[in-house]
């Protein structure tokens, strides 16, 4: 019953994979903040280009993994120190060359961490502030303050903790592999080198926000879940289950990961026993919210807040009404769900739930079916095939001249602390910018690809060991399928899409390469001729 389940895991997400595969051989999903505004756009694909660009990036990959196999015969000791380091050095350059300063919820999350370190000013607790609305982002806010109080106040200091925390995500990203591939003789250089130059993550250091840091202790989180399932250690799921509990206090997709966690212990019941698996999951649920309680006891303690900041919180609706747009496919819909809370309702919470879902079940009954259909099947399409994670706003940035229509009116736009050369070369809409963006909407296509290899390839094999990876990209799938949506906002996935398509290259170029490989496929070849 176990591999039944699993089983139909994959076939599901394998089903999805190769939805976004094949359509991409017929439209382009794209964001370019500079010359669009911050809206979502769907052309028709470039054929010819879009298979010369496959042809290149294998080509590219195939060029790099050789690379990497030299790099076998040093020690992890050396070899991964000397990645992270060039990771950090990739990283802090990009930060110098493009000085991308915080806008929108970047900014004042910023500027209410500098108001409570400096003016001990809490008021955007009170109704019709940020946090009235938004508290779960006090986490980033507190993280903040904590940076400008101990270490000198500027960019370069939050930055450079960016840069920390993903060369965390690298490190996890490549001891999650190697925890799930415990047969492999090789030392696998492949995908630490590809996880530390992976060009979203690179970039997105330059975005001062939960997204880095959040996508850190989740990975970590599910490594060390993943150790626990295989080696029992109780300290392993105690270590799993305060980083998801921070991770979450970050970012609350971290429920996904939660639900994940919980199903695969329950599938290895068996292996790990009655008494243990119920034990992992007691600590499991008892940690997960521990930062949230202690939070809002904290507020109310010290007489910031007199209840809990989400008693009267913008609801889970908004972004529910939000994600249910035919123009706009679910994302941002120019303040029309935020007027609905904040003028509508006047910030009551009760008053708005009921008004959000009058707004859904109006727009549900006004569209038809196949209007319905259309928009989450382009909203699928555009969130999981734009592929840059929409790096070129939050980790390029803009000079602030050049942007299109469909802004966001009344947020800070985007600006450069200093212009450079590099910024001057991926101004705006220039080739090397739309050439930047075109190489890793192919990288992500081609991880598609291999994912989906691999994906097969366990299926027949009815191997089943990546059935936690496989749990949170569906989660991500099914919860972003009714949300708002950004591409940004699966950040956290990209590690596991990684791993996944790591997996799955490594399996077709030892089929392609290996003595067996060639003997296998000489052996259909022969039979073929009878």
């Amino acid at each position: 019953m176990v591999k039944g389940i699993q089983r139909i895991l994959y076939v599901l997400l394998a089903f999805f994979i190769g939805l976004f595969i094949a359509s991409s051989f017929f439209i382009r999903a794209k964001y370019n903040y500079a010359i669009y505004g911050d809206t979502t756009v769907l052309e028709k694909q470039n054929l010819l280009l879009f298979i010369l660009l496959i042809a290149a990036v294998l080509g590219l990959s195939y060029v790099l993994y050789r690379l990497c196999l030299k790099l076998n015969k040093y020690s992890r000791q050396i070899v991964i120190p000397a990645v992270l380091l060039l990771s950090a050095a990739i990283q802090l350059v990009i930060i110098f060359l493009f000085t991308r300063m915080p806008t929108d919820d970047s900014q004042t999350v910023l500027s209410l961490a500098w108001d409570m370190l400096y003016n001990k000013d809490y008021s955007s607790f009170q109704q019709g502030g940020y946090l009235y609305m938004f508290p779960f982002n006090f986490s980033i806010v507190l993280y903040l303050k904590t940076l400008l109080f101990l270490f000198p106040d500027n960019y370069l200091v939050i930055k450079s903790f960016n840069i920390l925390f993903s060369l965390v995500t690298t490190l996890m990203i490549y001891l999650l592999y190697k925890e799930l591939n415990t047969k492999s003789r090789s030392n696998d250089y492949g995908v630490l080198v590809i996880a530390a130059t992976y060009i979203p993550s690179l970039f997105m250091s330059n975005f001062i926000y939960n997204d880095v840091i959040a996508t850190a202790l989740l990975t970590s989180a599910l490594y060390f879940a993943v150790t626990f399932i295989r080696r029992r250690s109780m300290k392993d799921i105690v270590f799993a289950a305060i980083l998801l509990a921070i991770g979450n206090y970050f970012r609350s997709t971290g429920m996904i990961f939660l639900i994940a966690v919980l199903i695969c212990l329950l599938v290895n019941l068996r292996h790990l026993g009655l008494k243990k698996a119920i034990a992992s999951i007691a600590i499991t649920l008892l940690i997960f919210n521990i930062p949230g309680w202690t939070q809002n006891a904290a507020l109310q303690a010290t007489g910031i807040v007199d209840e809990s900041p989400s008693s009267n919180a913008a609801p889970v609706y908004m972004w529910l009404n939000m994600g249910i747009n035919l123009e706009t496919l679910g994302f941002w819909d120019n303040r029309e769900s935020y007027n609905i809370y904040q003028q509508d309702a006047g910030y009551n919470k009760a008053e708005s739930v009921e008004l959000f879902k009058a707004s859904i079940s109006n727009k549900l009954s006004e569209a038809t079916l196949g209007e319905l259909a259309g928009m989450y099947y382009k909203k699928l399409v555009w969130i999981w095939t734009e592929g840059t994670y929409q790096f070129e706003r939050y980790g390029i940035g803009n000079d602030g001249t050049s942007i299109g229509g469909g802004g966001r009116n009344g947020f800070v736009m985007d600006r450069y602390i200093y212009s450079t050369s590099a910024s001057e070369l991926l101004k705006g809409d220039s080739n090397y910018r739309s050439g930047l963006q075109w190489v890793v909407y192919m990288q992500n296509l081609l991880m598609y690809g291999f994912i989906l290899f691999r994906l097969i390839s366990s299926i027949r094999a009815k191997r089943y060991a990546e059935t936690s990876l496989v749990l949170v990209i569906l989660g991500f799938i099914g919860f972003y399928l009714l949300w708002e949506i950004k591409a940004r906002y699966i950040y956290p996935v990209y590690p596991l899409l990684i791993v996944l398509s790591y997996m799955g290259f490594k399996d077709v170029y030892e089929l392609l390469t290996t003595k067996r490989g060639l003997g296998h496929a000489a052996q259909h070849a022969a039979k073929d001729a009878d």
